[in-house]
């Protein structure tokens, strides 16, 4: 049986890892102003945070359209047995519920189910790259959604945000609203819960916040695997994965958080994804 795999560029998967996967990737939409982009298509992740950074005008995010969704299944449906799409979590975007309605509008004339990943960035992107991997070694439909729905409560995220500024901005700051007040010389690390971002601790410092990220991963039993996401700190991404690989054998993915999570998290953002055995 075919199984193809699907996400959006929420998951920040790596496009070489993407490409090699065969993970179809729909992308978001970012947009300045009155303009609008395709995360990873009209515009680089780079021109992204560059825009972010010198521009005047702050951006706002969207979901890939019915159309964009129907498209992709159509055309997947073609040569495959079964889809399987998995997507940001639905307490952050309506991402799912567009797909939803794209599997049912598109009539499609193979499997299709529509998994709510409920998490973003690398954490999701890990759920993406391991049901793809099954996907590309030829296990079938029922076993990669069954193992895919175990992922979901097996994968975690802790990121460490420069600012509150951004996602305050973007009105995704969930329960982490509380922190807003006393934001002033402190960076949060903030995490998902059931979909929702809920704040975990906060630090006085970047070396400190980035002890806590290894403390992290240092308190997990069974590690699978390691996604470590930044948005503009790519050295300090690379140190943290080194000092990851001394305290765990897992592989370790390093991938840049693309305009759906940049948008709201702003510069200076790191974090870490762990995939548990159970």
């Amino acid at each position: 049986m075919s199984v193809k795999i699907v996400t959006d560029s929420d998951a920040d998967v790596p496009a070489r890892l993407a490409k090699d996967l065969d993970i179809t990737v729909i992308p978001q939409y970012v947009m300045f102003g009155r303009t609008s982009y395709r995360s990873g298509v009209d515009m680089s992740d780079e021109e992204f945070y560059q825009k972010l950074l010198n521009g005047p005008v702050f951006p706002t995010t969207s979901q890939p359209t019915l159309k964009d969704f129907t498209d992709v299944y159509t055309s997947l449906a073609r040569e495959a047995d079964g889809i399987i799409s998995i997507h940001v979590s639905s307490k952050l975007s309506g991402t799912s519920k567009v797909a939803e309605q794209a599997g049912k509008d598109a009539k499609l004339n193979c499997l299709i189910e529509i998994i709510d990943s409920r998490n973003i960035s690398m954490a999701m992107g890990l759920i993406v790259i391991a049901a793809a991997r099954m996907a590309k070694a030829g296990k079938g439909f029922s076993e990669i959604v069954a193992a895919t729905n175990s992922m979901v409560s097996r994968t975690k995220l802790q990121m460490l945000f420069g600012t509150l500024e951004y996602l305050a901005k973007g009105g995704r700051i969930g329960k982490a609203k509380s922190l807003l007040g006393s934001m002033l010389n402190v960076k949060p690390i903030l995490t998902l819960n059931d979909g929702e971002i809920v704040p975990v601790t906060q630090v006085h410092s970047q070396s400190k916040g980035m002890e806590k990220l290894l403390d992290f991963v240092k308190r997990a039993k069974d590690i699978e695997e390691v996604g470590i996401c930044y948005t503009t700190l790519f050295d300090e991404a690379n140190s943290l994965a080194s000092r990851v690989s001394a305290v765990t054998k897992a592989n370790i993915i390093i991938s840049r958080v693309g305009p759906g999570l940049g948008a709201h998290g702003g510069p200076g953002g790191i974090g870490v994804a762990l995939m548990t055995k159970s």
